[in-house]
């Protein structure tokens, strides 16, 4: 199962000295496969301590934290040798060594030529964090590309790679984003769905549904382990309600999160600040914010803590979480599919670092997304998850502001083509010039920022 970070993974091992290396990211999004599977292969040895697993390496940490003798304590508790200038130390589950997580800051400081990679599923709520004495990446499950790659189709795979427009691709292609949006992105759900390939469409149902809902049966623990006793409870709370709060809406936007009803006694957002905040450091929930009025750079200058929208963080187990069959997600008759489109489209935004992001709103009309160029121009991105792809709201924004650019993302693309077949590109006139409207297909999100100049 191959994952893109693994090239910057390449690229940092390929630097003279470096920081340690932390990947961050929801629990089963596949960290410790990308370390041990796919980035040790490009060592000769690897010492792997498993602190969740194998409590007892805690002790290689309890005093001096100098890279030495932490080595020497590991060799001493796992009986192998280390190089430190050629051999891979991979900390996994860290988060469970608090003074593990201060040693990096050491092995920046002290040992900048050794090769240490620590992973964490609940890094981000730590109080103590060695702030510009690590490499952070964020692991988020398999984007839709990595979902394409994982199936083994590789003729589908290079026309998405190489944004081939054709009737049969655009088929194939929605074909395999409906698939997606069923299995999601979480590793042993993907390979479930493509070990049972040969079996019938209700076992390879029936095993992507046992993993959903076992990977959700741990995240409920992890809420009473790791949220706190006074924001557990709040935590899990709001994260139940994301599903049914997304789902109250059928065609049209998504809405900014009620608080009113999440929990008995509670109806304001500063009782659900710190379970949001907590939430989304553990990549658990992405953040929307809606702006109100003329939008401006910085977009975060304009946005209002209190005032937001909340996705979650894989749409296999946003379904799950509603009972959602996978006959009703690859029927165009789901009358559900608007926000699921919308949910995908925040998480693939995630995976390219666009994160929280932002919408438009104001009494009649919302913007989906509200993207910005490295010129500072701001893209309003709108969704339309059918075929029906009149975008009223677009329209509206257009004759407010008169952007340069604007996108629709659709499961159709209904424009005339200029200027080569890779993409829809139509240019209209006002009184104020011209607007560039682009219109792609719904898998092209990742595209976005080479489209629009990044």
């Amino acid at each position: 199962m191959q994952r893109k970070l693994l090239q910057d993974l390449l690229a940092w091992k390929s630097q003279p000295t470096r920081k340690p290396l932390l990947i961050d990211g929801a629990r089963q999004t596949g960290k410790t496969y990308l370390l041990t599977e796919l980035f040790s292969a490009s060592f000769e040895r690897t010492l792997h301590i498993d602190f969740l697993k194998h409590p007892r390496f805690i002790e290689a940490f309890a005093q001096d934290l100098s890279p030495g003798v932490v080595l020497s304590n590991l060799e001493l508790l796992t009986g192998r040798e280390f190089r430190m200038d050629r051999d891979l130390l991979i900390l996994d589950e860290i988060g469970e060594c608090p003074r593990a997580v201060t040693a990096l800051k050491y092995f920046a400081e002290d040992a900048p030529h050794a090769y240490v990679a620590a992973t964490g599923s609940n890094i981000g709520p730590l109080n103590s964090f060695p702030v510009g004495k690590v490499l952070e990446h964020h692991l988020r499950p398999l984007s839709f590309h990595e979902f394409l790659m994982a199936c083994a189709n590789p003729a589908l795979t290079k026309a998405f790679e190489q944004r081939v427009d054709s009737p049969v691709v655009r088929g194939e292609l929605m074909n395999a984003l409906t698939d997606y949006y069923f299995v999601g992105g979480m590793p042993e759900a993907v390979a479930k769905w493509i070990d049972a390939s040969q079996d019938g469409i209700l076992t390879r149902v029936q095993a992507v549904n046992q993993v959903h809902a076992d990977i959700l049966a741990g995240y409920q623990r992890d809420f009473g382990k790791y949220a706190g006793k006074v924001n557990a409870q709040l935590s899990e709370a709001v994260f139940t309600q994301i599903p049914l709060q997304l789902s109250s809406v059928l065609d049209d936007s998504v809405k900014r999160f009620r608080f009113k009803d999440v929990f008995e006694r509670k109806s304001r957002f500063s009782d659900f600040e710190n379970a949001i905040m907590w939430l989304q450091r553990s990549r658990l929930a992405l953040l929307n914010y809606p702006i109100e009025g003329t939008p401006r750079i910085p977009l975060v200058a304009y946005q209002k803590p209190n005032r937001l929208k909340l996705f979650l963080f894989d749409t296999g187990l946003l379904n799950h979480m509603l009972g959602s069959s996978y006959q009703q997600i690859k029927s165009q008759a789901y009358e559900y599919k608007g926000f699921i489109a919308e949910n995908f489209v925040q998480q693939e935004l995630a995976v390219l670092g666009i994160e929280p992001t932002h919408a438009w709103f104001d009494a009649r009309a919302e913007i989906e997304f509200l993207l910005t160029t490295p010129l500072g121009e701001i893209v309003p991105v709108e969704v339309k998850s059918g075929v029906r792809t009149r975008a009223r709201s677009l329209a509206s924004y257009i004759q407010k502001y008169h952007p340069s650019q604007v996108v629709k993302l659709s499961a159709s693309r209904g424009m005339t083509t200029q200027g080569g077949a890779d993409q829809q590109v139509e240019e209209r006139g006002s009184t104020r010039g011209m607007t560039r409207h682009l219109s792609l297909p719904l898998y092209d999100v990742q595209y976005l920022p080479q489209l629009l100049g990044h």
